[in-house]
Order: C-alpha cells, then sequence, then structure tokens
C-alpha cells in the first residue's frame, strides 16, 4: 500500500500510536467506504489544558473534550483536517467505561473522523447516529 497521508503528532504529551500502519490502513478504509478523497489527516495528541485552550480560544467554549475536530477542506467529497485529541481524557473516560484506553482512542480517532465526513453530534438524534457509525467503524479494525 502506498503511503498514506496520515500522520500522528505529539505536541505536548508523550504519546505514540500503537500499531501505526494498521491504524492508518483502518482510517484509510472508512474514508473510502464513504467515498470521499484523502488529501491530508493529521491527529494531534495532546493534553487536557491544551485542548481546554483551544476549545476557549477557537470554539469559545470554556470546558473539557476529548476531540476537536477542524476541516481544512474547501472541496465537498475531500478529507484535508486536523483532529485534535486529548489523551487525559482518553485515560479517563477508558476508565470511567471500563474498557481499555486503546478502545477509547478509535473511537474518538474515529468520531473525529466522521466529523470530517460531514456526520454531526448535536442533538439526541444525531448523538444515536454518530454512536451507530463509530461502533460501525470500529467493527473494521484488524488490529
Amino acid at each position: 500500500m502506498p503511503e498514506l497521508p496520515i500522520e500522528f503528532f505529539a505536541e505536548d504529551v508523550e504519546f505514540e500510536v500503537k500499531n501505526e500502519q494498521r491504524v492508518k490502513e483502518w482510517l484509510f478504509e472508512i474514508i473510502e467506504n464513504y467515498s470521499f478523497e484523502l488529501e491530508s489527516l493529521n491527529y494531534i495528541f495532546c493534553s487536557d489544558e491544551y485542548l481546554h485552550q483551544m476549545n476557549v480560544e477557537y470554539l469559545d467554549h470554556d470546558t473539557l473534550t476529548d476531540v476537536i475536530t477542524f476541516d481544512n477542506s474547501d472541496v465537498e467529497g475531500v478529507i484535508e483536517g486536523d483532529v485534535f485529541i486529548s489523551i487525559d481524557r482518553i485515560v479517563d473516560n477508558a476508565a470511567s467505561f471500563h474498557i481499555s484506553p486503546e478502545e477509547e482512542l478509535h473511537r474518538v480517532m474515529v468520531h473525529g473522523l466522521l466529523h470530517l465526513l460531514g456526520f454531526e453530534d448535536k442533538g439526541e438524534e444525531n448523538q444515536i447516529i454518530m454512536r451507530s457509525k463509530e461502533d460501525a467503524c470500529l467493527q473494521l479494525r484488524r488490529l
């Protein structure tokens, strides 16, 4: 498989994605399943503090969050975006949900990608659809 334009960065935390190439291939498969073209997709892993500051600065939300997605594409059907993920939230949420941090990480990674694919999570109905899409995407993993 050719080099995929999916990159992982750690901003103010020590973090590496396990099975990096397989995770990239899984994310690319999801993009292809929705008939989107991949221009570039960056995942930036950071702390609660870092993501909280972004939430305040860019979205005017003074709350902690696990993920913020920025769609940088000007072309419909093309993925070009940045997904910021708080590793602190991943660890805390995984403990609360009694799942592994890796499982929670994958859910949040796909959640950010689903936003780039046009899915929203505002409102109860959209949240149900989003969770269903997350579950379906997680079933595609062969990690």
